[in-house]
């Protein structure tokens, strides 16, 4: 039985049971007039979501452990006894078998898996029976006890909220684990790493050559120094002095000299910016502004300028970061009561001073919030790096020079052929580790800022 077909019939004995559940609640409240706690429909979802439920619970903890009793079936064939000693190449050919059986795959690479597939098809179809059989069973059984249970004291709709809180809940949980997950892994992988090399070669050397280890002390080529400083140049300093003038600029205009028909149409599409994919800022980092800048640089005198420059990925990431600063100045400036503009310009202050001496400071938190925000977005950034940005690790104020920086250097070292062990390798993860905690800090101490406003005002 296909999947298709099963979830099909799972859902239509859920409606039936929605059906059935519905006419007997309409039923009971017809022959009495009393006051009922749950409508028909409670009574009806209830009785749907006790045959849905159940099966697809079991069906997903059924897909999870099928492939396992598929394969040692599979390995109970007699077929199976010429299969190399467990290893990368038997589990090669197994899962080669698997993807014929399954019509993933046409002609196959080993003669062995071509043999094996017929004997996958018969354990898959067998237990795709026994899965399909239980799962109707249960949704069959849920359904008759919930419909029993359908009466005129039952209280359906205290039921299903509570299983639609018990869902929120597992929503909420599935975030909070993933991000726990997330950085306990980080944790683990730099440990293993720090344990090859030391915490102080690693923050504070000034040299970084993946590519030649010295065995003996790997921490000499893997000083992050060079990356932390092409990160804080590209991402703070560069692309910060794109984001900031224009985009509170841009704020500034919007909330204070743009007609409301102008600001309707203007907002949203500075606002697009925020929409474009990273990859598209990338490739016109690559073949516009990289090779135009470095003509520039050749122009005025900089031999050495190169299209890979921090300047050019600098100033796209700038462009991109527009609308973050913009929103958030924007946003801080139109929460400033209204009384302290108009009580400056009654006293005879011109519209350009009460924005420089009223209105900017008492929304420089709500700004200063946005800043750091888009901070913390811009050396986060990987696409527009891994595209314009070089790979050579140098520590340099010339903008026209190469630079790195952290989330290039992780995308190469994670696409390398290096095994997974090695210092290379799990570099990668301790690099991520730091990028992680510092942008943290960084959306930490934004949002205490904008909170601290929000309550001047509110």
């Amino acid at each position: 039985m296909s999947s298709a077909a099963l979830l099909f019939l799972v859902f239509g004995l859920g409606l039936v049971a929605w059906l059935s559940g519905r006419v007997r609640a309409i039923a009971f409240r017809k022959a009495s007039e009393r006051r009922f706690s749950s409508l028909p429909r409670h009574h009806a979802a209830f009785a749907a979501l006790w045959t849905v439920l159940p099966p697809l619970l079991f069906l997903a903890v059924w897909g999870a452990c099928t492939p396992g009793m598929v394969t040692d079936g599979v390995l109970k064939a007699p077929v199976a006894a010429e299969l190399p000693p467990p290893g990368f190449e038997r589990a090669a050919i197994l899962s080669e078998a698997r993807a014929i059986a399954n019509g993933r795959q046409g002609a196959p690479l080993n003669a062995l898996s071509e043999r094996l597939a017929p004997a996958y098809a018969v354990e898959q179809a067998r237990y795709d029976w026994i899965g399909g059989a239980i799962a109707l069973l249960l949704a069959i059984a849920g359904g008759a006890l919930a419909f029993l249970r359908i009466r005129p004291a039952f209280n359906a709709r205290t039921r299903i909220e509570r299983l639609v809180m018990i869902g929120l809940l597992a929503a909420s949980l599935v975030a909070i684990l993933t991000t726990i997950g997330i950085v306990a892994s980080l944790l683990f992988e730099s440990a293993r790493f720090f344990d090859q090399v030391p915490v102080t070669d690693f923050l504070f050397g000034t040299k970084w050559s993946p590519q030649v280890i010295d065995p003996k002390s790997p921490g000499a080529s893997l000083g992050a120094v060079p990356l932390f400083w092409g990160t804080f140049f590209i991402g703070a300093v560069i692309a910060m002095l794109v984001a900031i003038p224009f985009g509170l600029m841009s704020a500034i205009y919007l909330t204070q000299y743009a007609s409301p028909r102008l600001r309707a149409w203007m907002k949203p599409t500075l606002e697009i910016l925020a929409g474009v994919p990273t990859v598209v800022y990338g490739y016109f980092a690559a073949l516009i502004v990289g090779p135009a800048l470095r003509q520039v640089g050749v122009a005025i005198g900089i031999s050495n300028a190169t299209s890979e420059s921090a300047l050019a990925a600098g100033l796209v990431m700038g462009v991109m970061i527009i609308p973050f600063v913009s929103s958030m100045a924007d946003d801080a400036m139109a929460a400033v009561p209204t009384a302290m503009r108009d009580g400056s310009l009654a006293m005879g202050a011109t519209p350009s001073e009460t924005i420089s001496r009223v209105l900017l400071p008492a929304a420089l938190p709500g700004v200063v919030g946005g800043v750091l925000l888009a901070i913390s977005r811009a050396i986060g950034e990987t696409m527009i790096v891994v595209m314009a940005a070089s790979g050579a690790a140098t520590i340099s104020l010339n903008p026209f020079n190469s630079a790195t920086t952290v989330t290039k250097q992780i995308v190469d070292l994670l696409t390398g052929e290096a095994a997974f062990d090695s210092p290379k390798t799990l570099a990668a993860f301790a690099l991520g580790l730091t990028l992680f905690v510092i942008t943290l800090l960084l959306n930490i101490i934004a949002l205490t800022v904008v909170k601290r406003y929000r309550e001047a005002y509110e």
